[in-house]
């Protein structure tokens, strides 16, 4: 699923009106249809409904909203802010057709306002501004919104929480941001919807078909998309029926010094289940015991020192490596990965302390080979990168890495996002809080290379690797309840997050 910037709704809005064809007002009133069929479903007609519009499209929408809720028979107030006396053609049309139904539920605000009661039992619908916003709120918007959070009322935000602009919320004024319990966003998401810190604003989320033009929205290319099952489905390699190990992919995963050997168990554990023919691990020796009993399954190949990483291996028989979790960063070891990232030709994938030594030594990022994949969680990303003001900025870091580097970096997070090498940014939506757990990643890192060794490319294996982690999250949050989640238990449910794929 596409993710449009703001720009591009607007023209998407115009292709529409131009192709179906369909007049801007009438596509207005789907919309608002739509809106006021999704509040109906939630809050009775006893509710009391104050809402709040502005003098754009948005307020258009909250006007068509007030004039459908009063044919059902809602209480219903609305309040039109017509500060510099200009209203969107589209807005005025609804403000003459709520005056006409009936003329005592509009008060028109172009100077004083005198701002109704707001208690518990009043539903505020939210149409100020919309996601054509493009500064902060200030004066008195700003203090409406204000005085709309610290009310006790339900508050329903029409496409766009007011005051949150669509992409960039780098500089904005969060104080001045409605807080909606509810937002009914049209057609699509917006991007900054899909950061952690405006999570605040949006409540919950429901996405309303509004029926925008398909072949519009087909023609008009994306930067940002939203991963779909189908997505998946059909980047999945079939098994041949006649396969032996030999043909299904030999991975290595160098990871775990001593006492962190339980990282090399999970992501070699990750690697096999993906369904890898062979996996060797490299490993100090240290770890032998745990990971003879652990992983029986795995070959192991120990380092010549008794705890930590300290030489390049040779990789010329392996079809992917993976490495990084549970290595450490002492000075032997920061050598001895940059010397085995040199000198791997297969795919890669650096995570965790492979990823936190380059933070340590960043000359040695144009060392890296191209078509990398780098998986950091926020904290090794801002380690790497310098710290960002929010998730918006890493974000656009991130896909600036990806394309200075031609590698592919999956910023790990609730939507973790695939920066491709170029700059198409995609996002995963599987996943959930119960998945914020010791281990979680190294169970990723043995996926995507388990992937990569099955002949995967780097963006498919990345791709479908991310889904799969996230959805055997969700299967096992679903059985275990998102508090008890482990990391092993990422590993026990990838087969049957395979399984729902597959049906």
């Amino acid at each position: 699923m596409k993710i449009f910037t703001s720009a591009q709704i607007h023209e998407l809005d115009k292709y529409t009106i131009e192709n179906e064809p369909i007049k801007s007002i009438d596509l207005m009133e789907r919309a608002a249809s739509a809106i006021t069929q999704a509040i109906t479903g939630v809050w009775g007609s006893a509710t009391r409904v104050i809402v709040f519009a502005g003098p754009g499209n948005n307020g258009g929408d909250a006007l068509a909203v007030a004039r459908q809720l009063l044919d059902r028979g809602y209480d219903v107030t609305a309040y039109l802010f017509n500060i510099q006396g200009h209203l969107s053609e589209d807005c005025a049309t609804n403000k003459k057709r709520l005056q006409e139904k009936r003329s005592k539920s509009l008060i028109e605000v172009v100077q004083e306002f005198e701002p109704p009661q707001l208690d518990a039992d009043t539903l505020v619908v939210d149409g100020l501004f919309g996601s054509g916003l493009n500064k902060p709120l200030a004066g008195g918007f700003a203090s409406l919104v204000k005085y709309i959070n610290a009310s006790p009322s339900k508050v329903v935000s029409i496409d766009i929480p007011s005051g949150l602009m669509t992409e960039d919320n780098t500089y904005n004024v969060r104080a001045n941001i409605v807080r909606a319990n509810l937002t009914l966003t049209l057609q699509h998401q917006k991007l900054s919807f899909l950061f952690a810190e405006n999570q605040q604003f949006i409540g919950q989320l429901k996405v309303l078909d509004i029926r925008l033009s398909k072949e519009g929205i087909e023609k008009t290319d994306a930067q940002y998309t939203l991963l779909e099952e189908n997505d998946i489905r059909k980047r999945l390699l079939p098994r041949d029926p006649f396969a032996h190990k030999g043909k299904m992919g030999n991975a290595l995963i160098i990871a775990g010094s001593y006492g962190m050997g339980g990282a090399s168990v999970l992501a070699t554990k990750a690697c096999l289940r993906v369904g890898a023919g062979r996996v060797t691990t490299h490993t100090p020796k240290r770890n032998q015991i745990i990971m003879q009993i652990s992983v029986p399954e795995a070959v192991l190949q120990f380092d010549r020192e008794e705890t930590t990483f300290s030489e390049a291996v040779d990789t010329d028989d392996f079809s992917a490596v993976g490495i990084g979790p549970g290595l450490g960063t002492n000075e032997q070891t920061a050598i001895a990965i940059i010397a085995q990232l040199r000198r791997t030709q297969c795919p890669l994938v650096a995570d965790a302390d492979a990823i936190n030594i380059l933070a340590n030594h960043r000359a040695w990022l144009q060392q890296l080979p191209k078509g990398i994949i780098l998986t950091p969680h926020p904290k090794e990303f801002d380690r790497l990168e310098g710290p960002s003001s929010d998730s918006f900025e890493r974000l656009m870091k991130a896909r600036d890495l990806a394309e200075r580097l031609q590698a592919y970096v999956l910023l790990k997070g609730h939507h973790s996002s695939l920066c491709l090498p170029d700059g198409h940014i995609v996002f995963n939506t599987t996943g959930n809080a119960g998945m914020a757990t010791a281990g979680s990643g190294d169970v990723l890192t043995g996926i995507i290379t388990g992937l990569l060794a099955r002949g995967y490319k780097q963006e498919d294996a990345c791709i479908v690797g991310m889904y799969l982690h996230g959805l055997s999250g969700d299967i096992a949050a679903k059985e275990l309840g998102q508090e008890s989640v482990i990391a092993s238990d990422l590993i026990q449910y990838l087969p049957y997050a395979f399984k729902r794929i597959n049906e």
